[in-house]
């Protein structure tokens, strides 16, 4: 008998990597539910189901994984409910619309094919996170992932979670190399927690490590633009700034700013009144530095953070952040122009490094969307500038998990997006 012939392009075709989307926009959580399997009908099984549920389905939430994984095919299941959902449609060989749904009822689920891929997925109680004192082989135990096989980790936190900064130090402390992008889930008054994971709703954290041929590629616009000079923090108790300086020069943090403000044109100085930040230098930073008198101003990379008060007889301010002396500071304002210009530098930059992700996915704040640009689907369309037709999904947050500077923080006001890349080169 004659050998078969072998079709190696029928061997490609079955190993290349997909993602499908879906976005549903209905009232009720069946008909959502109905909608999304329409749009993935004939859909093959997925190595990881992504799934965002807006806050109009909190009552709903336990029904929603077993509804959907009667419908759909998935190795592994995980998301959350969160105050906003970002989604593509699907059911059609084009990229379907991508859409921000604040304020509305919306589900969106992503399904992914990933040959090549280890992933990990994880729920970790916060009562029980391993010592930051101690080694950090336990959290990578509580993972199910070695140090090597991590690229990256896809984290989603409960609102009610009361460690997210120990939980951050020690994901950060025990996969130094991997970069870790999230949020933290949406807050609603029905009695259970806001994670979905394989076939539950818990509490705590969930996510997945993701290794092999794929990664997660960071951009974390923050939205806000510098104003004034890089001053120096000369005296500071834990979160409040009582001095800084500028050469020889110093002053209260408030004077400081009244002397910045004389530069500022009269639709810069109302804004002040209402969208004023801090960027705050870290130790850590100093990755960064150009030298041993430390790094060039223009060089600094800043972690924006609230200013939460101001102590009029001394001209001091408290800061949402705990501050140390001899950090760098810069003070900052925030505005839809801000948020462009950063975001479309931040998103070009990366389309010239890399060739086009497979999925985009947006963790923003719920202070960002039509409150911050004045219309619809801000964000997304920026980044179809710079990468047409990419598949988006992701959830509008209370609070956003990306890198700045080298290390993991939590941020505000800020779009963290994950772009899931695969390099061919890379070892299983």
């Amino acid at each position: 008998m004659a050998a078969l012939p072998s079709f190696p392009w029928l061997v490609r075709r079955q190993d290349s990597p997909w993602c499908r989307t879906a976005l549903a926009r209905d009232i009720s959580l069946q008909a959502a539910v109905e909608a999304i399997e329409t749009q993935l009908a004939g859909c093959p099984e997925a190595d990881l189901a992504l799934v965002f549920a807006s806050s109009t389905y909190a009552s709903d939430l336990p029904r929603l994984l077993p509804l959907l994984r009667r419908r759909l095919n998935a190795r592994h299941w995980m998301g959350c409910l969160g105050g906003g959902v970002i989604g593509t449609t699907g059911g059609g060989s084009h990229l379907g619309e991508v859409h921000e749904c604040e304020h509305e009822p919306a589900l969106s689920v992503t399904l992914l094919h990933l040959p090549g891929a280890e992933l990990h997925p994880f729920h970790l109680d916060p009562d029980e996170l391993p010592d930051l004192d101690g080694p950090a082989e336990p959290w990578r135990e509580r993972l199910g992932s070695s140090v090597d096989a991590t690229r990256s980790l896809l984290l989603l936190v409960d609102p009610s979670c009361g460690a997210i900064n120990d939980l951050i130090s020690g994901l950060d402390y025990a996969f130094p190399s991997a970069s870790k992008l999230g949020g933290i889930a949406g807050q609603h008054s029905a009695p259970h927690p806001s994670l979905l994971f394989e076939d539950r709703v818990c509490a705590g954290a969930v996510g997945c490590a993701i290794g092999g041929r794929w990664r997660l590629e960071p951009v974390v616009a923050q939205g806000c633009r510098p104003i004034g000079p890089v001053l120096e923090v000369e005296q500071a108790q834990r979160n409040v700034v009582l001095q800084v300086s500028r050469g020889e020069q110093r002053h209260s943090p408030v004077a400081a700013l009244q002397q910045i403000l004389t530069s500022l044109t009269p639709a810069e100085r109302e804004k002040v009144q209402h969208s004023l930040f801090l960027g705050v230098g870290h130790q850590d930073f100093s990755l960064q530095a150009t030298g041993a008198a430390g790094p060039a101003e223009d060089s600094v990379p800043f972690l924006v953070r609230n200013l939460i008060g101001v102590d009029p007889r001394n001209g001091a301010v408290a800061v949402g952040d705990r501050m140390r002396v001899g950090q760098k500071v810069q003070f900052q304002l925030r505005d839809a122009d801000a948020s462009r210009s950063e975001s479309r530098q931040l998103l070009h930059r990366l389309a010239r490094e890399h060739s086009q992700p497979l999925i985009g996915l947006l963790f923003a704040c719920l202070g960002r969307g039509q409150g911050l640009y004045g219309q619809p689907d801000g964000d997304v369309s920026l980044c179809h500038e710079a990468f047409a037709n990419l598949p988006i999904s992701g959830v509008f947050c209370n609070g956003e998990i990306g890198p700045i500077g080298g290390s993991t923080h939590l941020h505000g006001y800020t779009a963290c997006w994950a772009f899931l890349l695969a390099d061919p080169e890379a070892a299983p």
